[in-house]
């Protein structure tokens, strides 16, 4: 059986970028799906569950990531960490 695979670009939309708190938020979500999450940001990529590989990307807003993710529950990761990027990982600004 093949292992399903996903991504999908998305845009930084909040203020602050992938800072500590949207990164250990992403890093938490990502944890929660039976796959392999990794972003991507200008030719470098990261597990999607290191707070700190995520906040090493040093994606500002207005910067495009690429979230992929491989496993049974891929489009699931993907769709979810995709709309809480989208959210603004649920901040104000």
């Amino acid at each position: 059986m093949a292992v399903a695979g996903e991504n999908k670009r998305v845009p930084i939309v909040n203020a602050r970028g992938l800072h500590a708190r949207a990164s250990a938020r992403f890093a938490t979500e990502a944890g929660r799906y039976n796959a392999i999450v990794s972003v991507s940001k200008d030719g470098v990529s990261v597990v999607g569950t290191s707070i700190m590989g995520l906040m090493m990307l040093g994606a500002a807003k207005g910067d495009e990531i690429e979230i992929s993710a491989e496993g049974d529950d891929a489009f699931a990761a993907v769709e979810a960490l995709s709309a809480m990027v989208g959210n603004r990982f649920g901040e104000d600004e």
